[in-house]
């Protein structure tokens, strides 16, 4: 008899139990959390600051930018994953990332919280990234003020945080002003629908995040009594591809070969082409999910490629 695959407990695999009352309990020692560090030492310097009573941002700020304050820099703003029900702004893992990114691309990164389901179901993580920006806008944050060109900022995210960028995107396109989005950078972004595709069943017992945990994140996200194939899952469904093809902005979908979401992936890219947005596509051959965190060179790799998009892209006055 074959060993069970992991796949087979997908809460154990991602570190939750499920609670009688609809909550769940996350492995608290799952992910090391690391404190912002706001000494300029050695490229980059970040600090927490208070977004709402349930939320706060963690800022990005490469130390160039002290050697030149009259030279404001672009804005990324990185939601992280964790399918909505698990994962934190201070986890290590994405500390790291935001850290690196900030570094390479020489430019400001926020990383704003949202509550997590199944306490919180979406729409709830959609509106506290909208108000992360409206705070971004009206901030009086130094940092922001001094170091920020609103008029450059760009929407990213991992996994969950994909489908974050993406949604927030077309939700909060005229209400921003003086910030201006310029494009999305949808990285390894989680989307699903009722039907299996191709990948997913070639890659049903994948061991970084199967299709049996993205059904469990779905189950424990959205709202009570719906499926996959709502707007907030399946980005064929609702208007979102419609208003972001209305605004024509460059968009930046990443997926790798080795994960069972990547057909789903490459199809949101091919839609979006047809609602007349301009795609850059970056897709590895064999990569699992989310495989450039924890990995110094793949996420270099993938930088280089961020940085190349952001560089190209002009700004919205």
């Amino acid at each position: 008899m074959s060993e069970p695959s992991q796949a087979s407990d997908p809460c154990a695999l991602i570190g939750i139990v499920k609670n009688p009352d609809g909550t769940i309990t996350r492995d608290p020692t799952r992910f090391p959390c690391v404190p912002a560090a706001p000494d300029p030492s050695p490229q980059v310097m970040s600090k927490d600051i208070i977004v709402s009573d349930s939320t706060w941002m963690r800022l990005y700020l490469p130390t160039t930018a002290l050697r030149l304050p009259k030279q404001k820099l672009s804005l990324v703003v990185y939601y992280h994953g964790g399918g909505f029900i698990t994962g934190s702004v201070d986890f290590k893992l994405y500390d790291d990332f935001c850290n690196l990114m900030a570094r390479e691309l020489n430019v400001v990164v926020a990383s704003p919280s949202y509550r997590l389901a199944p306490e919180h179901r979406l729409p709830a993580a959609y509106h506290d990234e909208a108000d992360a920006l409206t705070f971004i806008r009206k901030s009086d944050d130094e940092w922001i003020k001094s170091h920020v060109y609103l008029f450059n900022v760009f929407l990213m995210g991992t996994g969950s945080g994909g489908n974050l960028a993406y949604s927030v995107g077309h939700r909060v396109t005229n209400v921003l002003d003086p910030l201006r989005i310029c494009g999305l950078i949808l990285h390894h972004p989680f989307f699903g629908e009722e039907e299996r595709c191709e990948s997913e069943i070639r890659h049903v017992n994948d061991q970084v995040f199967p299709p049996a945990v993205g059904d469990l994140c779905w189950e424990l996200c959205l709202p009570v009594g719906e499926n996959r194939d709502h707007a907030y899952s399946n980005p064929t469904m609702g208007d979102g591809l419609e208003i972001l093809g209305a605004l024509k902005w460059k968009v930046m979908v990443c997926g790798g070969g080795g994960e069972p979401m990547i057909d789903r992936q490459r199809n949101v890219a091919k839609l979006m082409k047809e609602k007349g947005l301009k795609v850059v596509e970056c897709f590895s051959d064999g990569d699992v999910h989310g495989a450039e965190l924890g990995d110094p060179s793949k996420s270099e790799t993938l930088f280089a490629s961020i940085k190349s998009f952001i560089s190209s892209t002009p700004y919205r006055f």
